[in-house]
C-alpha cells in the first residue's frame, strides 16, 4: 500500500511486516525511518539487524535473520539497503521465502534510492508491498513543497509573516534538509516572535554591508547608480542569488498590482493597507507606478521569470542579469534595452 510520508504517522499504530523506503531526499528517508523506528520501540522491537546488499552479498543471510530467534525475546527489525533497488532474481527467491513465513515479532526496512514504475511493478516489489506499506521519499515541489515547509513550521510553533514564509519557499525549495536545519534555527533565535524577512535577511543572508531590502529602496526611487553599487557589493560578499531574485521579484509583483488597481479607477489610499505597505514606503511606491508604464512593468516581470528559470532550472547565478533588470526600474532603459532579452 503507497502511504506519503505525510501520511505516515496514521499507519504506525500497528506496524505492518513489511516497510519499503524508497526515494531521493535523504532529509524524508531518515525522517520517516526515525518515525518507523520509534513507533517500533514503543510495539517492543528493541533488536535490530542491518544488512546491505553489497558485492558478495549472501541473501541467505536474511532469511537465517528472519528466522532467528531474539536473544532477549523481545521483536526484531530487519534494516536491509538495496543500493540499486534490484535484488535480481535470488533475492526475489529470498523475500518469496520470507514471505511464506510470516513471523509477528519481525520487522523487515526494506531501503534504496529513487524507484521507476516498472521496479514498482516488479513481481518481488509488488509481493513485499502487498505486505506493508510503500513509502516513496521523493522531494516535494511546488504546492507539496509549500504544505511540507507550513507543517514544519506548525511542528516547530513558530509564527512567521506572509512574505518571510514566500522568502523560505524561495531559498530551500528543493533542499529539505536545509529547511529543517532554517527551522531549528529559528526556533532557537526567535521561539515566540512573529517572524519578518529581515530577521530571515539578517539570519540567512551572509551579513552585508548592504541588504535586499535597501537594494529595493534604491531602485523603487530610481537611484541607479547607488543600486548597482549595492548589487555589486551584494555579489562580492555572496549573498544567495535567490535571495536577490526574491526581493527583486516581490517588488515587481507589487507594482504591476498597484498599476492595475489604479488603472481600474482604485485609490491608492486604499491599496497601502491591503498591501501592507508602511508610510516610509509609500512615496517610493507612489514614484515607481506614476514613472513606469503597465507594458514596462509587465516587461520586467518576464525577464525576472527568465532569470528565475535560468537560475533554477540551470544553476545560472546571472548577476549582469540582475544587473540590467535594476535597470529597467528606470523608464528611460525600456527605450534604449527593449532589445536585450535573455535566452531560456
Amino acid at each position: 500500500m503507497r502511504v506519503y510520508p505525510d501520511q505516515l504517522k496514521q499507519h504506525l499504530k500497528q506496524l505492518p511486516q513489511c516497510v519499503l523506503l524508497f526515494g531521493d531526499d535523504p532529509w524524508l528517508i531518515e525522517n520517516s525511518k526515525q518515525l518507523i523506528l520509534n513507533a517500533a520501540k514503543k510495539q517492543g522491537f528493541e533488536e535490530r539487524a542491518q544488512l546491505n546488499q553489497e558485492t558478495g552479498f549472501n541473501w541467505g543471510d536474511l532469511i537465517q535473520e528472519w528466522q532467528a530467534m531474539s536473544l532477549f525475546s523481545s521483536r526484531r527489525i530487519i534494516e536491509l539497503t538495496l543500493p540499486q533497488a534490484k535484488p535480481a532474481m535470488e533475492g526475489a527467491s529470498a523475500f518469496q521465502t520470507l514471505l511464506q513465513h510470516p513471523n509477528p515479532d519481525m520487522l523487515l526496512i526494506v531501503q534504496g534510492p529513487k524507484v521507476s514504475a516498472e521496479q514498482t511493478n516488479s513481481k518481488w516489489f509488488k509481493s513485499l508491498d502487498a505486505k506493508g506499506i510503500y513509502l516513496p521519499c521523493t522531494t516535494p515541489e511546488g504546492s507539496q513543497f509549500e504544505r511540507w515547509l507550513n507543517s514544519r513550521i506548525t511542528h516547530y510553533e513558530l509564527t512567521v509573516h506572509h512574505d518571510a514564509k514566500a522568502m523560505l519557499f524561495t531559498l530551500f525549495e528543493g533542499n529539505l534538509l536545509a529547511a529543517e536545519q532554517a527551522m531549528q534555527l529559528l526556533q532557537l533565535l526567535s521561539p515566540k516572535q512573529h517572524i519578518t524577512t529581515e530577521q530571515l535577511s539578517e539570519y540567512f543572508e551572509d551579513q552585508s554591508r548592504f541588504s535586499v531590502f535597501q537594494l529595493c529602496d534604491a531602485i523603487l526611487g530610481n537611484h541607479q547608480k547607488q543600486a548597482q553599487h549595492m548589487l555589486a557589493q551584494l555579489q562580492a560578499e555572496g549573498t544567495a542569488m535567490p535571495i536577490v531574485m526574491w526581493a527583486l521579484f516581490k517588488e515587481i509583483n507589487l507594482l504591476l498590482s498597484l498599476k492595475l488597481a489604479v488603472h481600474n479607477g482604485e485609490q491608492l489610499s486604499k491599496l497601502w493597507s491591503q498591501h501592507r505597505i508602511w508610510d516610509k514606503r509609500k512615496p517610493l511606491y507612489q514614484a515607481a507606478i506614476t514613472r513606469l508604464d503597465l507594458e514596462h512593468i509587465e516587461h520586467m516581470l518576464a525577464f525576472a521569470s527568465t532569470l528565475e528559470l535560468n537560475l533554477k532550472q540551470k544553476g545560472i547565478d546571472d548577476w549582469v542579469g540582475m544587473s540590467h533588470l535594476c535597470i529597467l526600474f528606470d523608464p528611460r532603459a525600456h527605450s534604449r534595452l527593449a532589445h536585450i532579452e535573455l535566452s531560456d
